[in-house]
């Protein structure tokens, strides 16, 4: 018997919870009505729109196909599905109205950022009103003593890093991508730095909220920046990685990091994925304080060295960074070199110069555009399992034998020292037969790692694809707790319907 099956029979012993639960189903919460089971997406009402600008002003208003359009879809495989209308709020007092009166006439919302999501986050599924937040873009207050800063939505990783560069201090969590702040809290992205510096999860101690109705939280108190609390449950972390279904983002307060004395980056080349991997699990093992290191399978270097004019072995590879003061980098670099030996490395490169290092990460950053280029005209999907470190050969080397028995398009590159790598595959999307197979192998993977106490996303998020995989991970009891934080937050169902739940 399914969850759902299960709760029926005890209802009638819970009478608030039925209570609860029938209201929620009312608004498509649960498996048996589904969020895209409402009929079909209407156009909004012209008096609708009108009410739209009375909030932010007609320039900031549109209802045009192209405007829609690119916003009715991220970088993902996922088809595009538009908004009725994009509005552009200036400030969150606007962005407060604008839900209230979406709430009031029951039209779905859907945040908008940089639109550099992997998992159709922004597909708007029931029409509906998007809101794009990047004209949000001030950084509100930077406080160098406290190692933090409050920034709005519209600011993005390489904005704010620009802005404190003759600080001392920086910003590590970097996804690749220079998407907005916000939308990488609402995600919980991580990325190359996480195996140092942590993920957002780690890295966000306070949020600004707006509500589905249009009232106001601040999730650690306004105005607050401790880095430990025993105070209450932690909201901040609710939000972290909701994807845009509980509230809308309109400002964060975010740890920063000392900038270090001195970096230091290196690619070495591997006989085999196993010699690789292995060599990361060698390098953990040993305590290195690395920043970065990722891994790169033969087929993604010969992508990168086409698309990024690297002259990289063609072969699996590892690019690494240290972070530290002059002396003990060297150290670091010894040690990392004679483990990279002992497992058959080779064609070691160090990068000490600053536009040598820019170079080499900016390849990286770039490899799923390098990716793309292996089949032009073609669409990119991209796993994102992670395991516990030391399931991380067994899985990686599975894949790579998975990937060339499928005959599908595809590399591997990952950020090796969290467990959490990518397989990005090529497709056509107007191939049903391999839109089918790709699906099949997201799917397999997704199922592999949690046989491995693993996770079917490491941070690009459950979105549109992973929503059957989210209930194999988190069980049944995990999903009725989720949906009764979204129906107590949401109880009618309009923040970004259809995502993760």
């Amino acid at each position: 018997m399914g969850w759902c099956g299960h709760l029926a029979t005890h209802l009638s012993a819970h009478p608030a919870m039925a209570s609860l639960l029938r209201a929620a189903a009312t608004w498509g919460l649960f498996p048996w009505r589904g969020y895209c089971s409402r009929g079909t997406q209407g156009e909004l009402s012209k008096g609708f729109v009108e009410a739209l600008k009375a909030v932010v002003g007609s320039p900031h208003v549109s209802t045009a196909a192209a405007d829609r359009e690119q916003h009715g879809h991220d970088e993902s495989m996922h088809r595009c599905q538009p908004p009725g209308a994009v509005v552009w709020p200036q400030n969150v007092e606007q962005v407060s109205r604008l839900a209230a009166l979406c709430y009031s006439q029951g039209v779905p919302i859907i945040p908008f950022g940089t639109g550099t999501g992997l998992e159709g986050g922004v597909c708007a599924v029931q029409g509906g009103v998007c809101i794009n937040l990047t004209h949000m873009d001030r950084i509100l207050k930077l406080d160098p003593e406290d190692f933090c800063v409050v920034v709005e939505p519209g600011v993005t990783r390489k904005t704010l890093n620009t802005y404190l560069r003759d600080s001392g201090l920086w910003f590590p969590v970097d996804p690749g991508a220079d998407a907005s702040l916000c939308g990488m809290v609402a995600t919980a992205a991580s990325g190359t730095n996480a195996v140092r510096y942590g993920t957002m999860r780690d890295n966000v101690l306070n949020l600004e909220v707006v509500l589905p109705g249009g009232r106001l939280l601040h999730t650690a108190g306004a105005g607050r920046h401790f880095r430990k609390s025993a105070a209450g449950y932690n909201l901040t972390g609710l939000f972290v990685g909701s994807e845009g279904t509980l509230g809308l983002i309109t400002a964060a307060t975010l740890r920063l990091h000392p900038a270090p004395e001195a970096t230091v980056a290196a690619t070495c080349a591997f006989p085999s994925v196993q010699a690789a991997v292995d060599t990361t699990v060698h390098i953990l093992q040993a305590a290195l304080p690395l920043a970065r290191i990722e891994f790169l399978d033969e087929v993604m270097m010969d992508a990168c060295n086409r698309h990024s004019r690297l002259t990289c072995s063609v072969a699996p590879t590892l690019f690494l960074e240290f972070h530290g003061s002059e002396r003990a980098l060297a150290e670091q670099i010894e040690r990392a070199e004679e483990i990279s030996q002992h497992n058959g490395g080779s064609h070691f490169f160090w990068a000490k110069e600053a536009e040598e290092r820019s170079r080499l990460w900016a390849a990286r950053h770039n490899a799923w555009y390098a990716a793309l280029a292996l089949r032009p005209g073609c669409k990119g999907y991209s796993t994102d399992v992670c395991v516990p470190i030391s399931r991380l050969p067994e899985i990686l080397v599975q894949t790579k034998e998975d990937l060339k028995a499928s005959g599908l398009t595809g590399a591997i590159v990952g950020h090796v020292g969290d467990g959490n790598f990518h397989c990005i595959l090529l497709v056509d999307p107007e191939d049903a037969e391999e839109l089918r197979r790709v699906k099949a192998f997201g799917e397999h993977l997704g199922r592999r790692a949690l046989a491995l106490h693993g996770t079917c996303t490491g941070e690009h998020g459950i979105g549109l694809g992973k929503r059957q995989l989210l209930q194999e991970e988190v069980g049944a009891v995990g999903m009725e707790t989720m949906r009764q934080l979204k129906a107590t937050l949401d109880p009618r169902g309009l923040m970004n319907p259809g995502k993760v739940l």
